[in-house]
């Protein structure tokens, strides 16, 4: 069976057991700040969990794009090297939003692995939760009753806290898990060591490949746990592992998930794959990253020096080492393997094919930049490597390395590793917060200190109610940007409106005693509203006529609002799902980037633009409320 019917059977499966089929979230997370990408099934659903919306169907099944390189699952440095370890992975999952609990999603797990899939029942073993004591918490003896009915009591495993009790964070829904494990050794090694005695030990052919979640508590602010109202199931099923049980492989890369690309990686190396374990490595890293390189950036994530970026921008650096040191791929090669995946997962993950292009000239752009000082930072490790005294590289070294070539920390690392040394991950930290305030520092020089003319006080923004008004200066500073010398001035008010929300910021002009000085941008920094100029007025002192540029600030707010309608509208069309990634708004345009699961078909676009020409004849009325809170504003449709 390959991986495409694999994956078609798990979500035909929960259809006819009434389950609603939804989309994967994409895998770049935009509006939690506890999270830089979705890591597992259960984030699109944390709404439904916490009480905070309601799912369209009390059934759910899907399969989830997780990412899991940073923080509490960070499997970065195992990819490649083991079988099993990826960065992105693809998670089956079944839910239910309080209608069925532990007896169907055992029952109908063991039908779909054992009947559908044909898994040897003799291969597969289960864990329940042994309960905890400091907890207060029972073994959970239902659990333990409804596999009976399904698998001999031997293969039943009880489980710890660790193991066997899944929680969402420090506070929130929890619960105790149920997790079934497969047994890929050869009989004779299942001979010599019992599978029950293996399973939760870290060996890479006796895997667990399903947790069933029965979210039964609330861990409450204090610690202590409270049950829920309605009792949950939430299952991830590990895509790559099922397909490497079922295809009766003992690698995730021997199955037909990654052998399209490790074929074409081995291909263009002129290297056989499976020939020496370090062009192995090399192969696997490669075939692993450009998955969730290609993903995140086709979700809207580009690889940069931050957050999320850098992530993106670490995975794909990694990747290029590996094919620079150990398969000769001296110049861009990477980027090749995007259409390669699109083609692969088309069916499923549409949104790849549909971006190949874009996503593919992203991957090209930083594979050619980082070539240029790969080889040289590789030849200045061998120099350090020569000086080295002890057998740790400096702070200051591994800070060198990531300012002048490019090297994130962890690549310096691994390369250290590979040669028998270690980093001074401290004396590095040290050094990036050094350079963050000479940043600071540099900035600075370029702009000139406010020189205080009147009462220096918070400007009053009177641009929604007038687009002249008579004003005074409070301040001024000169500021050198592009090498051209600029001011900026800061009035007690304005009706000039700061670029903000995409929309750019006001031009007009302001006039006293016969002078008449252009005002070319208008920008917020903090709390001022600060407005550019190419020349200081003579008279400070004076009372300046200050003019909006009238018919620019009416077609501005004319895209302005249809961007609005535009995301209204999409989401309509498409989906809740459609978030603002960004946009701008001038008046002689407007862009709004979004993401979304696929290209969008010529009918999907004439019923946007039908749904937004519809609204604009209709001329609302304006109901406009100002200074609302945010999460006031959420709750009224913000």
């Amino acid at each position: 069976m390959d991986s495409g019917s694999i994956r078609r059977k798990f979500l035909d499966f929960f259809k006819e057991k009434g389950h609603l089929i939804v989309p994967s979230a994409p895998l770049v997370l935009k509006n939690d700040p506890t999270l830089l990408f979705t890591n597992s099934g259960m984030v699109q659903f944390k709404d439904y969990f916490l009480g905070n919306a309601t799912p369209k169907s009390k059934r759910v099944a899907d399969t989830q794009k997780c990412l899991r390189v940073s923080g509490k699952h960070n499997d970065l440095e195992e990819v490649g090297i083991d079988t099993y370890h990826h960065t992105m992975f693809e998670m089956l999952g079944n839910w239910s939003f309080g209608d069925y609990f532990k007896k169907e999603a055992i029952a109908w797990a063991w039908e779909l692995l054992t009947e559908e899939y044909k898994l040897p029942k003799d291969r597969l073993y289960v864990t329940v939760f042994e309960g905890d004591n400091k907890e207060n918490l029972p073994f959970d003896q239902d659990a333990y009753n409804y596999w009976k009915e399904w698998i001999a009591e031997d293969r039943i495993l009880r489980g710890n806290k660790k193991d066997n009790f899944w929680e969402m964070g420090d506070t929130g829904p929890c619960g105790p898990c149920s997790e079934i494990h497969v047994d890929l050794r050869t009989d004779n090694e299942i001979k010599k060591v019992p599978g029950k005695d293996v399973v939760n030990t870290g060996h890479p052919q006796v895997i667990e490949i399903w947790n069933n979640v029965f979210m039964e508590f609330n861990r409450k602010a204090d610690g202590s746990l409270e049950k829920l109202p309605a009792q949950h199931v939430d299952t991830g099923m590990g895509f790559e592992r099922l397909c490497m049980a079922i295809q009766k492989k003992t690698s995730n890369y021997d199955t037909d998930i990654f052998t399209p690309l490790l074929d074409f990686i081995s291909n263009a190396a002129g290297i056989k794959y499976k020939q020496e374990e370090k062009t192995d490595i090399a192969m696997r890293v490669i075939a692993d990253h450009i998955r969730a390189v290609a993903f995140a950036i086709a979700d809207g994530q580009l690889p940069s020096n931050t957050g999320a970026g850098y992530v993106i921008r670490r995975i794909l650096r990694r990747a290029i080492r590996y094919g620079f040191t150990f398969l000769n791929f001296k110049e861009p090669f990477i980027y090749k393997l995007v259409p390669v995946l699109g083609n692969q997962l088309k069916d499923v993950f549409p949104e790849l094919e549909s971006q190949k292009d874009y996503v593919g000239k992203v991957i090209f752009e930083e594979e050619t930049s980082f070539l240029k000082t790969l080889e040289k930072g590789l030849k200045r490790i061998e120099v350090i490597q020569s000086e080295l005294k002890d057998k740790v590289i400096k702070g200051e070294l591994a800070f060198e390395l990531y300012d002048t070539y490019g090297f994130p920390f962890d690549l310096t690392s691994l390369i250290a590793r590979e040669r028998g040394y270690s980093v001074d991950e401290e004396g590095f930290r040290r050094e990036m917060e050094k350079q963050k305030t000479r940043s600071k520092a540099d900035a600075a020089k370029e702009t000139g200190d406010w020189i205080v003319v009147g009462e220096d006080e918070k400007t009053e923004f009177i641009g929604y109610d007038h687009l002249d008004a008579d004003v005074k200066i409070t301040k001024y500073r000169k500021i050198k940007q592009k090498n051209k010398e600029l001011v900026q001035l800061v009035f007690d008010r304005t009706p000039f409106y700061a670029e903000s929300g995409g929309q750019v910021g006001d031009t007009g002009y302001i006039e006293a005693t016969g002078e008449k000085i252009n005002i070319i941008d208008t920008k917020k920094e903090n709390e001022l509203i600060i407005h550019f100029t190419e020349k200081l007025p003579s008279n400070l002192n004076a009372t300046f006529k200050a003019q909006v540029e009238s018919k620019k600030r009416q077609l501005s707010m004319n895209n302005h609002s249809a961007t609005h309608l535009l995301h209204a509208a999409l989401r309509q069309v498409l989906g809740k799902h459609v978030e603002q990634k960004g946009s701008l708004v001038n008046d002689k345009m407007l862009r709004f980037d979004f993401s979304h699961f696929a290209a969008m078909t010529q009918e999907e676009i004439q019923k946007v633009e039908d749904i937004v020409n519809k609204k604009i004849r209709e001329n609302i009325q304006l109901d406009e409320q100002r200074n609302v809170p945010i999460e006031k504003a959420k709750a009224l449709g913000a």
